[in-house]
């Protein structure tokens, strides 16, 4: 009877057992984007994705606010998300928010994408470094009367034509391959890239682009409750109707790499460090100089290697710094500090090798640092002018023309005290001077100095 009352209790539990194997349980975590996606932002939500699975999140929301950010720093998002075995939710989000350019891959990425009202997204075209925007339409062909098409072959597009169509091309395979393995809109993926268009979150639902619209977390939370997704090849049954909220926190490391990728900050830190090593280097064992700067120059080229950094603005920004140190040690007379002044110029405008927004070395920057370093060239070539029209005061030079008292007679040697010294002197063109007579020096043979009578 016992056996058979287990297995009776067993049987009307299957159902329930069985419905649960697939649906998935933990907290919700919640990881916030704001502001351009660089070096900092991909390395925070990959750490984000880790913590989120040592938690056993069931789902990680991506809340998305950014006016795009590098290509670069994009795909390691677009990899991780790719590659998470916890579902991802990326949500844009709160009203008044954007999802442009980068944030468009991120958010067809997902495995679910949401919106909140007042949101917009697109422009997803890449930026490239001068001369207009990829895809940009060219002006239409004249035919000849009569409405012929020309008989010539048009023209090659040039390097720099040809590489923007590459740029161009490449973007627009990968939104549409993202949205192919989404299911979601890829001729609309498409066109985001090629004619820059964007949507607000109604169009974007309309167009099957984005899965839901919610007013905040809460509310996505209920609408994706019982969805099924599938994240690294499992397939699972969200619970999120009341499910607990973790918000991941952006530590140290973020808001240090942050604050060091900062174009702006990079270049601030590579000066000081080139020219603390140069004022140790000119001051030998002074120490704080040098332990700065080299903190500061390796910091900076941690830095510049995490950003697009064009290395012939970085070789001119280097080699503009070595003119200016050897102005200092070589006087040229303006000559390597002008030189050096321009190759700062040129270097700090060619150092970032991309045009997105908030990636650049602000112009009053660059103005700044080249005045501050014209004043210090010309100071030093100032003060070598005015060293080398100042009279001599020590040496051999020094002490011809100098008059001095003899100490004793001189036949036609003796002592004299001249300048504060005792020195031995040899009189020339007559035969012996008395004890205190006027003498001055007209030359010099090692120790010895050659004097004449201030009488003569």
């Amino acid at each position: 009877m016992r056996a058979g009352l287990v297995l009776f209790l067993l049987l009307l539990a299957a159902p329930t057992v069985l419905g649960a194997a697939g649906q998935a349980t933990g907290p919700v975590a919640v990881l916030t984007i704001e502001g351009v996606i660089g070096p900092a932002t991909a390395d925070f939500i990959a750490r984000g994705f880790v913590k989120a699975q040592k938690s056993g999140a069931q789902l990680l929301v991506l809340k998305v606010d950014t006016p795009g950010g590098l290509d670069s720093s994009m795909r390691d998002v677009v990899k991780d998300i790719l590659a998470s075995p916890v579902p991802v939710v990326a949500y844009v989000a709160p009203s008044g928010a954007r999802a442009a350019s980068a944030g468009t891959y991120i958010l067809y990425a997902s495995h679910i994408a949401a919106m909140a009202p007042g949101t917009n997204l697109g422009a997803a075209t890449p930026v490239n470094l001068g001369g207009a925007a990829p895809g940009e339409p060219r002006e239409p062909e004249t035919k000849p009367a009569g409405g012929k098409e020309p008989s010539e072959k048009a023209p090659l597009p040039d390097n720099q034509d040809a590489m923007r169509a590459k740029l161009l091309n490449d973007a627009a395979a990968y939104l549409r391959g993202l949205a192919q393995l989404r299911g979601r809109n890829a001729d609309w993926a498409e066109q985001a890239v090629r004619e820059s268009v964007s949507l607000s979150a109604e169009e974007a639902l309309k167009l099957k682009v984005i899965d839901l619209i919610a007013a905040d977390v809460t509310d996505l939370l209920k609408q994706v409750n019982g969805r099924r997704v599938t994240a690294a090849g499992v397939e699972r049954t969200l619970a999120t109707g009341q499910a607990a909220v973790q918000n991941i926190e952006a530590d140290w490391r973020t808001q240090l790499l942050s604050v060091i990728t900062e174009p702006s900050v990079a270049y601030i830190l590579l000066l000081i460090g080139i020219y603390g090593l140069f004022f140790e280097f000119w001051n030998p064992g002074f120490l704080m100089p040098g332990v700065v700067g080299a903190i500061a120059l390796l910091t900076a080229l941690f830095a510049f290697q995490l950003l697009p950094v064009n290395y012939t603005g970085l070789g001119l920004l280097s080699l503009g710094m070595a003119f200016m140190v050897a102005e200092a040690f070589v006087p040229s007379f303006g000559a390597l500090g002008i030189g050096g002044a321009i190759a700062l110029v040129l270097g700090s405008v060619m150092l970032i090798d991309t045009d997105v927004p908030g990636y650049y070395i602000p112009w009053p920057l660059i103005a700044a640092v080249t005045a501050t370093s014209l004043v210090f060239v010309l100071g030093v070539v100032g003060m070598a002018v005015k060293a080398r029209r100042r009279p001599v005061v020590t040496g051999r030079e020094e002490l011809l023309g100098c008059v001095g008292e003899l100490l004793e007679n001189a036949e036609p040697e003796g002592f004299a005290f001249i300048r504060g010294e005792h020195w031995r002197v040899h009189v020339r063109g007559t035969d012996a001077l008395r004890k205190g007579q006027q003498v001055r020096v007209v030359g010099m043979r090692g120790l010895l100095l050659d004097v004449i009578s201030v009488e003569n």
